[in-house]
């Protein structure tokens, strides 16, 4: 048996085979806001190849990710879906210079059918539209209030407010809201479960995505090849399959 266990040992050096794959990639942990999720999740596989990169993934909204941070939470990067949770983090000297990677768009998630007729910001405010948003402490929840302000419209009375956009995206799949804004790449990585309802360019916001290495991390290599591949890599490609916007 002890002759059996050192040729076996002996072949895996000479093939480089046992354990390749763990040594072949390098981890790194990215906190990123949740309307990412699908858009990274798909570059795994490229991050891995290109960059030689094993992402492990933690996605909120980015208000919740700049409080983990804050508080010491294990991070290497930081992606946000706004420039104000990330300057909070740049204020508190725990994030390197960021850069912006992507932008997105609004877009009114209605159930599949728009059983409501909704057809635009206004549509939201008749009576018997149960709305839900995103809380105003979320990226996506603030940009929807400058929509209905861009509008010309009152403040919005939504049913809810949501800690994220997939949390917005869940109370309408479940039947417990009749519209919710959320970014137009959420819409598209929902499918045939929700449709979407434009918002003109006029009445619209351009959200703003930037992605930091975090100070503290252990695996600054790795966050740094993991920012480039997304700010200008292979993570360029899957982003803009998903429908986000370039960066500029």
């Amino acid at each position: 048996m002890k002759r059996i266990l050192i040729l076996v040992a002996a072949a895996c050096l000479v093939a480089g085979a046992c354990g390749s794959s763990s040594k072949s990639t390098r981890p790194v942990t990215v906190f990123a806001a949740a309307s990412l999720t699908e858009a990274f999740n798909a570059a795994k596989g490229e991050l891995g190849t290109q960059a030689k990169l094993a992402p492990t993934y933690n996605f909120a909204g980015s208000q919740v990710l700049v409080q983990q941070i804050t508080e010491g939470s294990p991070a290497d990067v930081f992606a946000a879906a706004d420039e104000k949770n990330m300057q909070k983090l740049v204020d508190a000297n725990l994030v390197e210079t960021p850069k912006v990677f992507a932008r997105n768009t609004l877009e009114i998630a209605v159930p599949p059918g728009n059983p409501k007729n909704i057809g635009s910001l206004a549509d939201l405010e008749k009576p018997g539209v149960v709305l839900v948003l995103a809380d105003t402490s979320v990226p996506a929840g603030n940009y929807a209030r400058q929509a209905f302000q861009k509008a010309g419209l009152p403040a919005p009375r939504p049913k809810s407010l949501e800690l994220d956009v997939k949390s917005v995206l869940a109370k309408l799949t479940a039947g417990d809201a009749d519209a919710g804004i959320v970014y137009s790449t959420d819409v598209k990585a929902a499918s045939d479960n929700v449709q979407g309802v434009p918002i003109p360019e006029a009445q619209n916001v351009i959200a703003t995505y930037p992605v930091a290495v975090v100070k503290a991390t252990k695996h600054r290599s790795a966050a740094v090849a993991f920012v480039d591949a997304v700010v200008a890599g292979a993570g360029q490609v899957v982003l803009r399959a998903r429908g986000f916007l370039p960066p500029t």
